[in-house]
């Protein structure tokens, strides 16, 4: 039973090392969105908050929390590797920093290979459709701010999760339909003919 709990931990600690490391190296390619100050302050993943520049210079104290996030579970597991008596269940508390660590990065961006989201790339190929949601009185992120309310929750379906953020202006809105319909996405809610023909997808 040790022996399989100490696999599962390096099999998920490696996956989690690996996205962070992609994540670095994505940081460093060309963005598509945002590029402007206008857009960059119309994107949010926090209601009250703005995104940060999507660069690793601006991103460095959130990469550097991170960073020390996974040494210290790596730290704490080779420490319990020391230590026998300590029990299985104490692996996997280690993860529970983990599960709430997406937001860490205050990050959203698209580049030419997918969207970076928090701490997580996402490859076009993995992404479904795109929904804009109204944010008005029925929205949850109703009345954080005035920015905020009357925006949209931008909400990117994967098969097993989403990638969702707060576009607080109509131009924004536009530009990532247009972007986001360039790349083959399907814009769920809008049928037929009317699948992102204001933003004219076919002039591709």
């Amino acid at each position: 039973m040790e022996l399989f709990i100490n696999i599962v931990f390096l099999i998920v600690i490696g996956y989690f090392c690996y996205k962070f490391i992609r994540l670095l190296v994505k940081l460093k390619k060309d963005k598509i969105f945002p590029i402007t100050n206008e857009e960059l302050i119309a994107i949010r993943t926090y209601p009250q908050k703005v995104v940060r520049l999507p660069t690793i210079s601006k991103q460095k104290t959130e990469i550097f929390l991170y960073s020390f996030l996974l040494l210290f579970i790596i730290g704490m597991y080779i420490i319990g590797v020391f230590f026998k008596g300590l029990d299985t269940s104490f692996y996997l508390l280690m993860f529970l920093p983990l599960s709430y660590s997406h937001n860490l990065l205050n990050l959203f961006a698209i580049i030419n290979d997918g969207v970076l989201s928090g701490n997580r790339f996402v490859p076009w190929k993995k992404i479904k459709s795109f929904q804009f949601v109204l944010i008005n009185l029925n929205h949850r992120y109703y009345g954080y701010s005035k920015e905020v309310n009357d925006g949209y929750e931008l909400i990117m379906k994967e098969k097993f999760s989403t990638i969702r953020c707060i576009v607080t202006t109509n131009e924004a809105k536009e530009k990532l339909t247009k972007i986001l319909c360039d790349y083959g996405l399907e814009e769920a809610g809008v049928k037929g003919d009317e699948q992102c023909q204001i933003i004219g997808r076919d002039q591709k």
